[in-house]
């Protein structure tokens, strides 16, 4: 940054639109402007004092004082000259200033440009981030509905186990009930053949 400033400037501050000199002093810090700068900075103030309601009366009192000169005995030859030339004189500064005004907006312009560019730019990822995004979401959307459809046919396949599985379990308890009374009429059978 050493290498950009200007020869002298240990630092610069952006003041307004104009970069100032800035040197510490003890406590204190002082703006040292440029000849250029404190130009610069007195054509902003003028600009913007001239549209002011201030400046329309300031005008009006200098326009009727030059006007009372003719009164007082001025020659009116010599009044309208003076005022003429006063008010060409100003309205040459004015159009600088006026352009130095429109120079300066249109580079604040441009650089709003290049940061509305950098938005466009950052809002188109956004928006591709985004459509990869929703393609991942629908993805998602079509494993999650395949495993649902997995485990619908997993609990319908769980029911049917369960349900064969009650059956198998009913059938055993029966033959088990079965085998006891064969064997007790087995046993009842024996005990009659070994009494007789």
């Amino acid at each position: 940054m050493a290498s950009l400033l200007p020869r002298g400037y240990t630092s610069l501050l952006r003041y307004g639109m104009i970069w100032c000199k800035m040197e510490r002093k003890g406590t204190r810090t002082i703006f040292m402007k440029t000849p250029k700068q404190k130009i610069e900075h007195a054509a902003v103030g003028i600009t913007q004092w001239i549209g002011t309601t201030d400046s329309i009366i300031v005008h009006t009192i200098l326009f009727l004082a030059s006007l009372g000169l003719i009164v007082v005995g001025v020659r009116p030859d010599a009044v309208l000259l003076i005022v003429t030339t006063i008010v060409s004189l100003e309205a040459i500064y004015l159009s600088i200033f006026i352009q130095m005004t429109v120079n300066r907006n249109t580079k604040s312009l441009e650089e709003v440009e290049e940061d509305i560019e950098e938005i466009q730019e950052d809002v188109k990822e956004i928006e591709s981030d985004v459509d990869e995004i929703s393609e991942d979401v629908e993805e998602l959307s079509e494993d999650m509905d395949k495993i649902q459809e997995r485990d619908e046919k997993d609990s319908v396949v769980e029911s049917d186990m369960h349900k064969a599985l009650g059956k198998i379990e009913g059938d055993l308890q029966a033959l088990l009930r079965d085998i006891e009374q064969l064997k007790k009429t087995n046993e009842r059978a024996e005990g009659e053949r070994g009494s007789s």
